[in-house]
Order: C-alpha cells, then structure tokens, then sequence
C-alpha cells in the first residue's frame, strides 16, 4: 500500500513537472493544422492498394468515430470537402501540406522523448525517414487490422447460434484492444531508447482504459448537454473538436508518463543492487587480504 502511494506521488509529481496540460494543449493545436494532410496522405496510399478500396468507408467511419465521439459523420463531411479540394492546389501547396503533416510526427516524437529524457536524437534524414514511413505504412495497417476485425466480427456472427452472448462480447471487448495495442506500439518505438514490454504494456493498459471512458463520457456529455451548439451554433463542431484531440493528447501523454517512471524507477533499483553488490564485492576483498 505504502509503496503504491509512493509510486502514485511520484507520478502526479513527474506529470506537473512535465507540465502534461500545457504540452497537449500545443500538440492538439498542431494536430488540428495536421488533420487535413494526414487524412488526405492516409487515403492517397490506401487509393494505391485496390484492396482496400472497398474498406475506405469502414475505415472513414472508424477514424472520424474517434475522433469526436458522436460528430464524427458532421466531421467526415467537412473533412472530405477539404480533401477534394487538395486536388485543386499546386505542387508547392501539397507539399506545404506534406511538411505540415511531418511537423505534427516530429513534435509527437520530440515530447515523448522528452518524457522519457532521451538526449541523444537521430539525424534529421533519418528522422524524416521514419516519419514519411509512420504516414505511408500507417493507413496500410489500419487497414489490415479493420479488415481483419471486420472478418472476426463476421465469425462472430456467424457463431452466435452456438453462443448468444459472443458477438455482444467482441464488439465490446474489441475497441480496448485496439487502443491497447495502438498505444502499446507508440510507447514502444517513437522513444530513441529501449523500452521494456512489460511497462508499455501497463501503460498502454492505463491509456486505452482512460482513453475508452473518456470516449463514452465525453459522447454523452455531447449528446445530453449540448451547450457549444447553444453558444457556437453552425461552429460548435470547432470547440468540440479541439476539446477531444486536447483530451486525447492528455490520455497518451499520461500513459507515457507512467511507463516512463516504471522504467526509471526499474533502473535505479538495477543501479542500487549494482553499488550494493559493488561494495560487498569491496568488502570481502579487504577481508580476504593477508
């Protein structure tokens, strides 16, 4: 019990000292110039792959569901005409888009680097590389993994004859798994450092459970308390949006906080049995010794 205190006290103090609020405030600002581009990338390459064109609706109606729970058909309306219009501009301009769209994946990798205190950063080609390649192979696993729940869902139907409750169980259990292993690869490989599996797991597990509940609370507050389309009207889909990416950004840099003092407090306890095994190694030599 005493030792969970002393953990939970380390973390609130780690989080205020990272100024966590202010950070996700600035990325969810980012993220809302980078929304446009990165939509636009993900659908290029998936245009590229015939074989997820029969899946773009599902996979329009898995991001924008999460993007604001509840708006998310409002936001894909605007969201598409902005793409169209991507066709319309010039060379210069899609590229402005492509840098806008790198700038959002530098700053993710910058801040959680931080978070972790990593000093020692690839060079920028190689940054750049990495990047492009998140924004290219992502929409392509996405894809996959939709089209692979989409075939499980259908097994599941298919296997409720046999078990009723089976279909009901997947579609429940199936969002924190995918948020568990979405997380679960952010923290193990944007950090420039070795992550151990164990501790992004948890804090992995910590963010999808917080990231799920937040999704659920801020659905009905939107549908139960409409109080931005009382005040903002036409433009209240604006404040809505930028309110959930700022509280999404919170959830994942949350779970970075905690995986990251799991891992410190991992290797001061490796660094205190080192000295302690030191000095008993120091200590029997001198007893040894004529």
């Amino acid at each position: 019990m005493q030792h969970g205190l002393q953990i939970t006290s380390l973390y609130l103090q780690r989080c205020q000292r990272d100024q966590v609020g202010m950070i996700s405030g600035y990325l969810a600002y980012i993220s809302l110039l980078s929304l446009v581009p990165l939509v636009a990338v993900a659908f290029s390459v998936l245009n590229a792959f015939p074989m997820f064109s029969s899946l773009r609706q599902d996979i329009e109606a898995f991001v924008y569901a999460n993007v604001v729970p509840s708006r998310g058909d409002e936001l894909q309306t605007y969201i598409n005409g902005f793409v169209e219009n991507i066709g319309q501009m010039t060379t210069v301009g899609v590229l402005f888009l492509l840098v806008v769209a790198l700038m959002l994946m530098h700053n993710i990798d910058k801040t959680l680097n931080k978070i972790w205190r990593v000093q020692k950063r690839p060079r920028l080609m190689i940054s750049l590389s990495i990047y492009w390649m998140i924004l290219t192979l992502g929409p392509i696993l996405l894809g996959a993994s939709i089209a692979m729940t989409s075939y499980l869902a259908a097994l599941t139907h298919l296997a409720d004859s046999y078990t009723p409750i089976l279909s009901t169980l997947f579609l429940t259990v199936a969002p924190y798994v995918v948020s568990l292993l979405a997380f679960f690869i952010l923290y193990q490989l944007v950090p420039n450092t070795r992550v151990r599996y164990r501790y992004a797991f948890w804090g992995a597990l910590f963010s999808s459970v917080l990231f799920e509940m937040l999704k659920q609370a801020f659905a009905l507050y939107i549908h139960h308390f409409p109080t931005y389309q009382a005040i903002y009207g036409a433009l209240a889909l604006v404040p809505i949006l930028f309110v959930w990416v700022y509280l999404c950004w919170v959830v994942v840099l949350l779970g970075a906080e905690l995986t990251a003092l799991l891992q410190e407090l991992h290797q001061r306890q490796l660094e205190v049995e080192a000295e302690t095994a030191a000095e008993a190694a120091k200590a029997e030599a001198l007893d040894v010794s004529p």
